[in-house]
């Protein structure tokens, strides 16, 4: 609970009904021995009651506890500091605009623990100094940090590390953070503002201010300028975590720099000088890329956690890339639209990397789906021109 942030709280339970009757028999059917340690005469308590999708006024909660007289109390009542707080759960259901009179289930127990929801405020990027079009909502990415396990002085890289949210959550809980990218401006916090209302960047826009903002400056190690399809990292680099959100060229095209045997024919040649051509990163290249960087660099048992776009009526398991370094540990689905989502991947790294587990026949049976330059774009936009078409129609109609 010190680490999540999709949960709220959690109670010990005592006891449940449907309606008021039921759940006082349920809580005299307790075991006072379990009761007894948190309610004897040296202890202070009070009492919560959450609602639901219903607004009690303060005349209801209070009766409410008083129906609770039975119960062995011979505590103090302590508003401010209790040694133990006492809660009643009433569920409402899922609608505020249809609410019953009367309550699905309610729950009484003693609360053990709240979890970190606050975070997602606290660290949203709605507040935050540097961002971009394709920043990482706080919430996933905690959530990222927690599936990788990351931990005090792990370190932790984004080999696409855009503004650094995940470099940000990531070094909330202690780890040293480092990442590259291979667009100039985003690194150096350059160019056009993504901000309404704003034309340029700041000079303090980068990715350093951000965790300066949240007191986090001392985690940062530094990000670079570099292309993810040819790691500058020597033998032996080894993370404890690797976290990232690939370009999947909806928002964020995908790209990667080339050299003179890369060029498509027809291109004129670049002088020896000069800074290789952009080219296409096809997303098959850049899982291929991604596992196999992640075999070689991560520590044994570190993990490497990533989102992969699918379009979901061609969607089978089969299309999670595999590597034998690598073991899949979770896949997690976040929809993105009627025909699209994304999985959250999660991997451990089981076995230390040899030069023959970068096999070319991996992306040839694993990575078939993504083969396509803007094959998951086409895909993505294909519904929404389908969609668009269909409103036309039926607004003819």
């Amino acid at each position: 609970m010190k680490r999540t942030v999709c949960a709220k709280s959690i109670f010990e339970l005592w006891g449940h009904g449907k309606s008021p009757e039921e759940l006082h028999n349920s809580l005299k059917n307790y075991p006072v021995e379990k009761m007894a340690p948190f309610l004897h005469s040296d202890s202070t308590y009070k009492i919560n009651i959450h609602t639901f999708n219903k607004t009690l006024s303060q005349e209801e909660k209070v009766k409410r506890i008083d129906e609770l007289e039975f119960l062995p109390f011979e505590g103090k009542v302590n508003l401010k500091k209790p040694q133990h707080v006492f809660c009643i759960l009433e569920d409402y259901g899922l609608d505020p605009n249809t609410a019953p009179e009367r309550p699905f289930n309610i729950y009484f127990g003693r609360w053990i623990a709240d979890g970190q929801r606050e975070l997602i405020e606290s660290y949203s990027v709605k507040k935050r100094h540097f961002i971009g079009n394709t920043s990482m909502d706080a919430g996933l990415a905690f959530i990222m940090t927690n599936h990788g396990r990351v931990k005090e002085n792990d370190v932790v890289f984004d080999p696409f590390v855009g503004t650094g949210g995940l470099l940000v959550a990531s070094a909330h809980f202690g780890a040293y953070v480092c990442g590259t990218d291979i667009d100039y401006n985003t690194v150096h916090g350059l160019g056009k503002a993504t901000r309404r209302n704003q034309k340029w960047r700041g000079p303090d826009e980068n990715i350093r201010a951000n965790l300066r903002q949240y007191g986090l400056e001392k985690y940062y190690l530094d990000v670079l300028v570099s292309d993810a399809s040819k790691p500058s990292w020597r033998k032996g680099m080894f993370f404890n975590t690797i976290l990232t959100d690939p370009p999947y060229g909806i928002r964020e095209s995908t790209r990667k720099t080339g050299s003179h045997k890369e060029m498509p024919r027809g291109m004129e040649r670049c002088p020896e000088s000069h800074i290789p051509v952009s080219l296409n990163y096809h997303l098959s290249d850049i899982f291929f890329d991604l596992l196999n960087f992640a075999a070689e660099s991560l520590v044994l048992g570190g993990r490497l956690v990533y989102w992969l776009p699918v379009y979901t009526p061609e969607y089978t398991e089969e299309m999670i890339p595999r590597h034998p370094c690598l073991k899949l540990i979770s896949n997690c689905e976040q929809r993105l639209s009627s025909h699209t989502s994304r999985r959250l991947i999660t991997m451990e790294k089981v076995k230390e990397f040899e030069d023959q587990d970068q096999s070319p026949h991996l992306l040839d049976n694993q990575f078939l789906p993504y083969k396509g330059h803007n094959s998951f774009r086409e895909k993505y936009f294909s519904g929404v021109t389908k969609r668009i078409a269909k409103e036309e129609k039926d607004g003819q109609k």
